[in-house]
């Protein structure tokens, strides 16, 4: 939590957006996230009309395709080069605490 304030406070909301969207695909067996601007900004702290610019710019470089609450990721590779060193810090954390495979 505290890697996630640190971030918020001092990265770009570019960073933060594919932070968030690689964080919440790491989660999923899928590529596409079903998630409203408005869901995306409250997680990130910030007004909607933030999350719609972040997701354009994301989208104008390729990396999602956005459209009514659906957002596929198209190059997972180029979302990694634009986040900050924050979202690699934490995903090792909620990798050991959370494994995606739990032994039933």
């Amino acid at each position: 939590m505290t890697q996630t304030a640190v971030c918020n406070r001092h990265h770009t909301l570019d960073q933060q957006f594919c932070r968030w969207l690689l964080l919440s695909l790491d989660r999923l067996d899928s590529n596409e996230l079903v998630m409203t601007q408005e869901l995306i900004a409250n997680m990130l702290g910030v007004r909607r009309e933030c999350v719609t610019e972040a997701a354009s710019n994301a989208q104008r470089a390729g990396l999602i395709k956005y459209a009514r609450g659906h957002i596929t990721i198209l190059d997972r590779v180029g979302l990694e080069g634009r986040t900050c060193e924050c979202y690699q810090v934490v995903k090792t954390e909620c990798d050991r605490l959370l494994p995606k495979n739990l032994a039933v």
